[in-house]
């Protein structure tokens, strides 16, 4: 047995972090369809207090050990390439996904790389932008940003950003009403200074989800890029 599971064919694997909060915003079924299709396995982790799991979702809290729980848990698969697992956040997962990035960021452990799709960077700043959000933000975080600005700044991809050490993907519409298109353009501008290894595709006109053909495009640039050495 123990020979079996070393011959056999190893996978590149691509973490999806959903987006949304609680039952709004859950697991995509028909992106890992999609995905699986590009010669991937692919793991969707489902934060706690949703799907009918214990806890409760905070956002990029504690909540974030459960995409970490996900990472180590495929690096031990037989059928698994370690060397080539990456991460994709949509949305509010961009949190949990960097922060897994940059908690596996060194040796043979590290991420290889990351895409951040349509995510948000910059937790204040969507407080203010997302008036109707600042309820749910308020009550999951413990306050508003002037009250608590510790924990909308431990959840912000960009206060971590210094920490990336993979390969970051950056994929935003132009129009984008739920997460702004500063928030990618920001986190570009940012890894960009301090040379990091990353790419930006705009989305010119498209929202949030992206209309089903460019959707199909972006699906095949970020394979083709997760895929290039």
């Amino acid at each position: 047995m123990h020979d079996i599971a070393h011959t056999q064919e190893q996978w590149p694997v691509l973490i999806y972090c959903r987006g949304g909060l609680g039952s709004y915003g859950g697991v995509n079924t028909v992106w890992l369809e999609q995905f699986v299709h590009k010669g991937y396995i692919v793991f969707a982790p489902s934060y706690r207090g949703n799907e009918g799991g214990e806890g409760r979702d905070e956002y990029g809290g504690r909540d974030a050990e459960d995409v970490h729980a996900a990472y180590r848990l495929i690096q031990r698969l037989p059928f698994v390439d370690p060397t080539r697992i990456s991460l994709m956040g949509f949305s509010r997962g961009a949190i949990n996904a960097v922060h897994t990035a940059t908690t596996y960021n060194e040796g043979p452990d590290k991420v290889h790389k990351l895409v951040l799709w349509s995510g948000v960077t910059d937790v204040e700043r969507t407080y203010h932008e997302r008036t109707d959000l600042r309820r749910t933000l308020k009550r999951v975080l413990g306050g508003s940003p002037r009250a608590v600005p510790e924990a909308y700044l431990a959840r912000s991809p960009l206060s971590k950003a210094n920490k990336l050490s993979c390969p970051v993907l950056i994929m935003h519409g132009t129009s984008d009403t739920q997460v702004n298109y500063s928030h990618g353009t920001r986190m570009y501008h940012w890894l960009k200074r301090r040379g990091a290894d990353v790419t930006f595709h705009a989305y010119g006109g498209q929202d949030h989800h992206f209309h089903e053909k460019i959707h199909e495009s972006a699906v095949n640039n970020m394979f083709d890029w997760l895929a290039a050495p």
